[in-house]
């Protein structure tokens, strides 16, 4: 018999995760609030996803990996999302070619918000519905789909930023007034010494599968920077050419540099002997202080190589990483939108992330979820390098000492940074 304890705890439970729902779900609208129609359908370049399909998408994912399965008679709201809004769980169906988003002018703005409050109101129904029956494996559903969505979220920033950036008018997503220009930190090492650690998540919260399991790894001493590499310090290695001389870069990185004509962070623009960029704020001048963004793996390792440094593993990152909080740092909740120097909060988390030079690959004894969910990171462990540590775009809640993010190493439009190691 189901004490009346139980029964208050069971409905507190319904009611913080009806709550969480409700937050996360509407954090998606209010980051878009700022745009305009027409900015809904824009895609600049195959990585960039038009805004409305993000909030398309994130809808689908709980509709097509909860609602399908666990509301009797659920009716979905058009047969055809399951196509367009599909990212890429092949065993799901066919997704819509990724490239292409932004030649679809329908469905309407308009029909995708009234898609998200549909798959809102049976999402509600659902935990209703299962009263005083708790259903962990539902719950951890709802809360993967909230932590998808969170991820998307960030998205949305960064691909906004792209489309705006790329527009000539040079829009204003949110007007901010400039942070102020703080001297960052000096810089300094933190000394790690040799030993044997455990690095991964210890599931006491929620985590994704990529994160685990949690397991020992043999470190050599290494001392890492307390700080991010700042514009002024990146600025150095461009005006020594380092863009071109090829003893600093990877092949893989100089090819691609040569194609693509990089010659400096994505946004950056010198005009009358200044450095320019863009961000969510407008066109600004570059803040000297502020950590260095939007730099891809190859620019990052080139960077550390003239330095007579090199990138850190992920071990090593996570491992020096646990003597900060992940809660401290500049997050999106600061309304900064901008990754800025702070002398005051120094440490690993929010700013920029940190490229690490660790491949992504599975954890000793990893297993992907079951079902096509499993299709969530593990599919991706080929070419992508490991970052760490958020961003100026990241949920606060969101982060953790064992979070893996990844990327193909020539991509820049994330808020993508440097941390350096030396011996």
């Amino acid at each position: 018999m189901q004490t009346n304890s139980n029964h208050t705890e069971q409905n507190n439970s319904h009611q913080h995760l009806i709550s969480r729902y409700q937050q996360v779900r509407q954090d998606s609208l209010d980051i878009c609030a700022p745009l305009e129609k027409e900015d809904y359908c824009i895609q600049t370049c195959p990585e960039v996803s038009p805004p409305k399909w993000h909030l398309a998408h994130t809808s689908w994912f709980f509709e097509a990996f909860i609602l399908t399965r666990y509301l009797a008679n659920y009716k979905v709201f058009h047969p055809q999302f399951d196509y367009l809004f599909n990212s890429y769980y092949e065993t799901v169906g066919k997704p819509f070619p990724r490239a292409q988003r932004g030649l679809l002018s329908r469905p309407t703005v308009e029909e995708v918000l009234q898609y998200r409050l549909y798959v809102d109101d049976a999402i509600a129904d659902l935990i209703e519905q299962s009263g005083n029956n708790r259903d962990s494996k539902l719950e951890f559903l709802i809360e993967l789909g909230l932590n998808h969505e969170q991820q998307h979220q960030e998205l949305l920033y960064t691909d906004i930023k792209h489309i705006f950036a790329l527009n000539p008018l040079r829009p204003v997503y949110k007007q901010h007034s400039s942070p102020p220009i703080q001297q960052p930190e000096d810089y300094s090492w933190l000394d790690v010494p040799a030993g044997t650690y455990y690095i991964g998540s210890e599931q006491n919260t929620f985590s994704y599968d990529n994160e685990g399991p949690r397991h020992r790894i043999l470190l050599d001493d290494f001392s890492i920077a307390n700080r991010p590499v700042n514009n002024q310090e990146y600025l150095q290695f461009i005006e020594d050419d380092g863009y071109k001389n090829p003893a600093w870069w990877l092949a893989d990185g100089w090819r691609h540099i040569n194609e693509t004509h990089c010659q400096h962070p994505l946004y950056w623009e010198k005009i009358n002997q200044q450095w320019w960029h863009m961000t969510l704020s407008g066109y600004r001048a570059v803040d000297l202080s502020a950590p260095v963004t939007h730099v891809s793996f190859y620019e990052a390792d080139a960077y550390a190589r003239w330095c007579g440094h090199r990138l850190p593993s992920e071990a090593e990152w996570e491992i020096a990483a646990t003597a900060y909080p992940s809660e401290q740092g500049n997050y999106r909740e600061s309304g900064l939108l901008q990754p800025v120097a702070d002398a005051q909060a120094p440490g690993f988390f929010g700013n920029v992330w940190e490229w690490t030079m660790s491949p992504y690959q599975s954890y000793p004894g990893f297993k992907p979820l079951q079902g096509s969910i499993g299709e969530y990171n593990g599919k991706f462990m080929c070419n992508q390098m490991v970052l760490r540590g958020g961003s100026c775009v990241s949920p606060t809640e969101h982060l953790r000492h064992s979070y893996r993010n990844f990327f193909y190493p020539h991509e820049r439009w994330q808020f993508t940074g440097i941390r350096l190691v030396k011996e």
